[in-house]
């Protein structure tokens, strides 16, 4: 259930899978009037100016500054705004660690909200195509997957987690600790060589550090392929089970638990803020929502206008 479409002639008529019939003084009703303010969930979000989002909509698609392709607000393959939409308009959020996405090779690139993330914190976030993704192996002492599971964690139970993880998994003896992690670790921070003893310490102090969560872009029934890769075996998963989707694609069958992309980072940011860094949270990485919020408001009021709920 991570998946918002884009690729559509118009944004609208994506919305038309079930033969939902729209006139002409509809869709222009839609497009002038904003949701009210008490329709909307995410209208306490502290975002940036959407005027330039407003104007894109109104001007309808452009062309991507890269590739030439016809898209509306930004291109989902080369992630970049399109031509009306500046740049300098967008906000950046700056995130507390780096995030990796990764991306199932059936999931259609317009339906992703896993672009909104990139194009928002450009220098925090990567997207892999699967199965093209990094080894994570020797980092796994300071990487998390946000993913439900028998085995998944809250968001604030990781350092502990990670503390004991680092213990059996990276530095469990002198031994194993003075062998090829050490040396490979070595290779990209040379420094002096430290006695296996400074190692577990260090190790140890470390493991309580986050540094990379990573989030797979699919929908729920494509997971099975990437969660069961070898190569996300033994990272520490976490799940958000508090937070309800507002995403306007979720699938039957699904609870409600079950966030997109964009929300599952949004929300795990607000958390980790809050449980880990300790810090009161006053809206920090709520831009990250700014193209998502957006487009919920305009699919709640295409809904609302035939009827639908």
């Amino acid at each position: 259930q991570l998946t918002m479409s884009l690729n559509s002639s118009t944004l609208l008529n994506e919305e038309n899978t079930q033969g939902v019939k729209r006139n002409s003084e509809c869709l222009e009703s839609v497009l002038q009037t904003p949701s009210s303010f008490q329709d909307n969930p995410l209208q306490q979000l502290q975002l940036a100016s959407q005027e330039v989002l407003e104007k894109a909509k109104k001007s309808g698609r452009s062309k991507c500054p890269r590739c030439n392709s016809s898209r509306m607000f930004y291109c989902y393959t080369c992630f970049v705004p399109v031509e009306t939409v500046p740049t300098k308009e967008i906000p950046t959020v700056k995130l507390p660690l780096k995030i990796d996405i990764i991306k199932h090779p059936n999931e259609t690139d317009g339906k992703s909200t896993a672009v909104h993330a990139k194009l928002l914190a450009p220098d925090d976030v990567t997207i892999y195509k699967y199965p093209c993704i990094p080894e994570y192996e020797e980092k796994r002492h300071e990487i998390a997957l946000i993913f439900p599971g028998p085995n998944s964690v809250s968001v604030k139970d990781i350092a502990f987690h990670l503390q004991k993880y680092t213990k059996k998994g990276v530095c469990a003896s002198d031994d194993d600790c003075s062998r090829e992690p050490l040396l490979k670790q070595a290779k990209i921070e040379p420094e002096e060589e430290k006695n296996p003893n400074e190692c577990i310490s260090s190790s140890r102090s470390e493991g309580t550090r986050l540094k990379k969560i990573i989030f797979i872009d699919s929908t729920w029934n494509q997971t099975n392929k990437i969660i069961t890769d070898e190569r996300l075996q033994g990272l520490l998963q976490i799940e958000l089970k508090t937070r309800k989707t507002c995403f306007w694609r979720h699938q039957k069958g699904k609870p409600d638990t079950y966030l997109s992309t964009i929300e599952a980072i949004y929300y795990f940011l607000v958390d980790y803020h809050q449980e880990i860094l300790k810090e009161s949270y006053k809206g920090q990485y709520d831009n990250l929502l700014f193209f998502f919020s957006f487009m919920y408001t305009l699919i709640k009021d295409a809904k609302c206008c035939v009827g639908k709920e």
